[in-house]
């Protein structure tokens, strides 16, 4: 130990005599206490330096002899009394349990009594009581409160309304605050103009819009009056955004370009594409966009001044947000929110993500991605506010956003902590008042992640995966159990898994199903057949319990943890998106000479965010190099897709490997790239 500490502390810049104190410190530490209790040392201050490199060596010196059998060691250890101070805790002692394992067994066991306990202690409101929390029936699709009378966007304003809901980042300029009542009386006065504009309960409306207070207003707005939101990212081509306007139904657009970008891009963009009527808001929010379509009208034309409106009781299961996730085919899965879905979402944030009333909680996305809107309902039904920042998350300005805001919570997806590191621009800001962040869309790197923690005086790293058919998630941590760089400690509250390998059998490294029934799960696809989708041809559980399919690849760890590999299906996650290989393969195939192409995610070296990785087929006599492939796929992927998709490589086959009923093999193209990348091939 003692030679390797000492080369670690040395390349990390430390001298000899600081080296050698802090390699004494650590013995001693070693000798005295058990490795859990040493490490507790370094992160709470006592030992090390500061520097990420010195305390990453003192983490694997502490740990050397920590044994296999444990499962990788933990970077981030609960406090003793960690139970009494979480909303966890809260609730374990409220149904007489003592300890988290106890807690979760409680609410897949009795998982009605959970949900009533939840919704209760969240203060759900109810224009109508439900005759019960679940109806009997196929636990498959089941019945949410049957009988009541709701509006999930009532239950947002239950705090002060003088408490500050919204800190907001202006790109480039100032901040500026929304309180609750701000945000309950903007929100009112869009409800009240789609009234006078004709709309009616059941209606959809598109929101193509960065994620800023006038954003959040009019998605709630749109929910107020028991429409249906239809939020799509800028990101994507003009024909994706419309096709996904189409398949969510939408009769208008509110449209805004990004301030900065121009007046007036997004609007020619979607206008060009023969978009439906847009309700448009210019950049600047004070400058009108000229030259509108006649269909087309301005913001201020739109929004009336009455401020006073009472949210729209509908049944549960009425829709009130479509958004989308990848399909199989061309089309995307138009996975339509109910006025239950968010309580998923609550539910996690409350309890695995420990938010409290006044807490201060930001998320770098938008409306049309699911953390989107679960940060609007996580933030406003829990009482804490939510930090929105303007600009690109990845400069030193969102660094000073979060220091200067008191931001107790920060999610991300793991690319954005990788450039964090690689730049170290972070590095210079005081986040200490952060308690955990929270990492999803992705794969973990351990070391990104262990970085992560360092960033905010080691504070823990609640990986969450789940989607947008579960309105949150289904693993996750807690804020009382240690956390693993890049692993999950358990299923969510609420809900419980199965692993199984390719014969059915239960397995310690393979796909992951889910044991429904859960509030959050879809019961509906727009366009695609559900039961198909999650349900056909899916095996039992062990006792006979049916399953729901997710897709995901999950390994059961040593000691408890979890740790996540990617997708097995034709579906994969690129920059926190879900696209499916055959939807990129349609653009891919159509470049000149290609005869046909097969898209496959590959982690990095070390595990993290998965790489895009095209194997091609080129017609007979057609020669072309792969480095110029690459970037005329690239450029078909920004004009018909997205302009975050990034492509890693591309491989040039003779043939791609099928099986006997024609369906590509892309685990066995993973094993080839894997085995070019190790030179093994």
């Amino acid at each position: 130990m003692l030679e390797t500490l000492h080369e670690a502390l040395s390349t990390a810049g430390l001298t000899a005599p600081e080296s050698e104190k802090l390699v004494q410190q650590t013995e001693t530490l070693c000798r005295e206490l058990a490795p859990l209790l040493a490490w507790r040392s370094v992160i709470d201050g006592r030992i090390g330096s500061g520097d990420f490199d010195v305390e990453q060596a003192l983490h694997q010196a502490i740990f050397r002899d920590w044994p296999v059998t444990s499962g990788p060691p933990p970077a981030w250890i609960p406090a003793d009394n960690a139970m009494e101070r979480a909303n966890i805790g809260a609730l374990a002692r409220a149904v007489g349990m003592t300890n988290y394992d106890d807690l979760h067994r409680w609410s897949v066991q009795h998982r009605d009594a959970f949900w009533t306990q939840v919704v209760e202690r969240l203060g759900i409101h109810f224009d109508q009581a439900p005759e019960e929390i679940r109806g009997g029936g196929d636990p498959r699709c089941p019945e949410w409160f049957p009988g009541a009378r709701m509006n999930i966007a009532a239950s947002c304003f239950q705090a002060d309304p003088e408490m500050v809901a919204i800190l907001y980042q202006e790109p480039g300029g100032e901040r500026r605050s929304v309180t609750y009542g701000e945000l309950d009386r903007l929100s009112n006065r869009v409800a009240n103009s789609l009234v006078v504009a004709g709309f009616r309960p059941g209606d959809a409306l598109g929101i193509a819009m960065p994620m800023h207070p006038e954003a959040v207003a009019i998605y709630l707005g749109i929910v107020k009056a028991g429409c249906a939101a239809v939020a799509i990212s800028e990101q994507f081509s003009a024909k994706e955004m419309c096709r996904r306007l189409r398949l969510g139904g939408a009769e208008q657009v509110f449209v805004q370009e990004m301030p900065g970008r121009g007046h007036d891009v997004l609007y020619r963009k979607l206008r060009e594409a023969d978009a439906p009527p847009m309700i448009v808001m210019s950049a600047e929010l004070q400058e009108p966009i000229k030259n509108l379509r006649k269909q087309d009208t301005p913001w201020d034309d739109f929004l009336v001044t009455e401020d006073v409106f009472t949210p729209v009781a509908v049944a549960p299961d009425t829709v009130s947000h479509v958004l989308f996730s990848s399909g199989t085919t061309r089309d995307p899965k138009a996975i339509p929110w109910t006025h239950t879905t968010p309580i998923r979402g609550i539910a996690d944030a409350w309890l695995h993500h420990d938010i409290h009333p006044g807490d201060v909680v930001a998320w770098p996305t938008s409306l049309a991605w699911m953390m989107g809107p679960w940060l609007v309902y996580a933030a406003l039904v829990n009482r804490a506010t939510m930090a929105l920042f303007g600009g690109t998350p990845i400069t030193k300005g969102f660094g000073a956003f979060v220091r200067d805001t008191g931001v107790t919570m920060l999610g991300l997806v793991p690319s954005l902590v990788r450039s964090w590191r690689q730049t170290r621009c972070m590095e210079r800001f005081d986040w200490s008042r952060i308690r955990c962040f929270s990492s999803t869309g992705e794969c973990s790197n351990p070391d990104d992640m262990m970085y992560l923690m360092w960033l905010a005086d080691w504070k823990p790293v609640i990986e969450y995966c789940g989607g947008t058919e579960i309105g949150g998630g289904y693993i996750t941590g807690t804020v009382v159990q240690s956390a693993v760089p890049g692993t999950f400690s358990t299923p969510a509250l609420g809900l419980d898994i199965t692993i199984l390998d390719e014969q059915g059998d239960e397995t310690d490294n393979g796909e992951v199903f889910l044991l429904p029934p859960s509030l959050g799960l879809s019961n509906t696809l727009l366009n695609y057949d559900h039961a198909e989708v999650y349900f056909d041809e899916t095996p039992s559980a062990p006792d006979g319990a049916c399953l729901r399919r997710h897709g995901d690849q999950l390994e059961r760890l040593p000691g408890g943890h979890f740790r996540s590999h990617g997708r097995v299906d034709d579906t994969m996650n690129l920059k926190g998106i879900k696209a499916s290989s055959a939807e990129l393969e349609v653009t891919f195939n159509g470049v000149d000479g290609v005869q046909e192409t097969a898209a496959i995610a590959m982690p990095p070296p070390g595990g993290g965010p998965s790489q895009l990785v095209v194997y091609a087929v080129l017609e007979p006599d057609v020669e072309a190099d792969p480095k110029q492939l690459r970037l005329q796929f690239s450029s078909e992927l920004r004009a018909h897709h997205s302009s975050l998709f990034r492509i890693h490589d591309v491989v040039i086959a003779k043939t791609l490997p099928r099986t006997a009923s024609n369906k590509v093999m892309r685990r066995q193209l993973r094993e080839d790239y894997q085995a070019r990348y190790e030179g093994k091939s």
